[in-house]
């Protein structure tokens, strides 16, 4: 057994609470008493408070606080968790608050070698992302509570580009975070159908007393990627994209959320795409400028075209 787990083990034994002998430990763990009061000494040294007491009666203990005390974590896992909370809080992670207690726990059993030494490793992190709404957590909360107890939601629910609200009764089967917005994944009972709901666009949410099963082997992440991406169904409209350019550029066009799912073929200098028509004259222009001159169209030629259009109408509206 690694020395970590041994030592794990030994931590799980004192946290129960009684007294422990080194030899209790040794036929249990089944090693030598000395490696028994070498491990001791290292986690003692780690911070946390074993007593000793000799004589007959005597043994192994925890403080009484220590008994409620996180596991024992490594510098290297403490800052694992620590960095994790900070991609959390600013994805608008909902369970905040519990995770700060969680993160207060750690703080408060470490000692001060190990404080000094996660302090330098979180602060060598930020984390940069769109503006978040404080106003959808209640809604996260709840939604979450529905996904893990499996019941159903009554939402009131606004589209993009409509006004006016709909009732759905939704059977929530998962939650998803992309692109700096919340999802739901379920079960639409008024499209009989399942369906995507961004969160910030729900004006109400009331658990409900009904519940549900959901589906065996659902993939909402498969479920939403494939809602986002047009099928090529038309395969009399689909057209060969060739690009060419630097192998920099062409990594962000084949590792692009969009693009990247419709990639044939690549080289160091090139890329292979198969799109349909439209999208390729009316998405992939735009898509493009941004890379000036490291990536030059190759095929087809009504993009290259379509290109030049979209330029000069660019420069005709800042001449205007």
């Amino acid at each position: 057994m690694p020395k970590i787990d041994n030592m794990l083990a030994i931590l799980w034994m004192l946290r129960s609470g009684k007294k422990v002998t080194a030899q209790q430990i040794s036929e249990k763990l089944e090693m030598n008493i000395r490696t028994v009061y070498r491990y001791i000494d290292t986690i003692s040294t780690s911070g946390v408070p074993i007593v000793s007491e000799p004589g007959h009666n005597g043994g192994y203990s925890l403080l009484n606080h220590f008994v409620e005390a996180p596991l024992f974590f490594d510098v290297e896992e403490q800052t694992s968790l620590y960095h994790a909370a900070v991609f959390a809080e600013e994805a608008g992670y909902y369970g905040g608050e519990a995770l700060d207690r969680a993160l207060s726990k750690l703080s408060h059993h470490s000692n001060q070698e190990q404080e000094t030494k996660v302090s330098q490793h979180v602060t060598s992190l930020e984390v940069i992302s769109g503006l978040r709404s404080v106003s959808i957590e209640p809604f996260l909360k709840e939604l979450e509570q529905a996904v893990a107890d499996r019941y159903s939601v009554d939402i009131l629910y606004h589209k993009s580009g409509e006004k006016s609200f709909s009732e759905r009764l939704v059977d929530p089967y998962k939650m998803i975070y992309w692109n700096n917005k919340w999802y739901v994944i379920g079960f639409c009972h008024l499209r009989s159908d399942i369906r995507s709901f961004r969160v910030d666009r729900m004006e109400r949410l009331v658990l409900t007393e009904n519940t549900f099963n959901q589906p065996e082997n659902f993939s909402a992440r498969d479920y939403f990627i494939k809602s986002l991406l047009p099928t090529l169904e038309d395969k009399e409209g689909i057209m060969t994209l060739v690009l060419h350019g630097g192998e920099s550029a062409l990594d962000d066009l084949c590792q692009h959320w969009f693009l990247g799912h419709y990639l044939q073929e690549r080289t160091s200098n090139q890329a292979v795409f198969l799109l349909e028509k439209e999208i390729i004259h009316t998405y992939v222009p735009y898509l493009l400028l941004p890379y000036n001159r490291s990536i030059k169209v190759m095929e087809p030629v009504s993009l290259k075209k379509r290109l030049i259009e979209v330029l000069a109408e660019l420069i005709e509206f800042h001449q205007d």
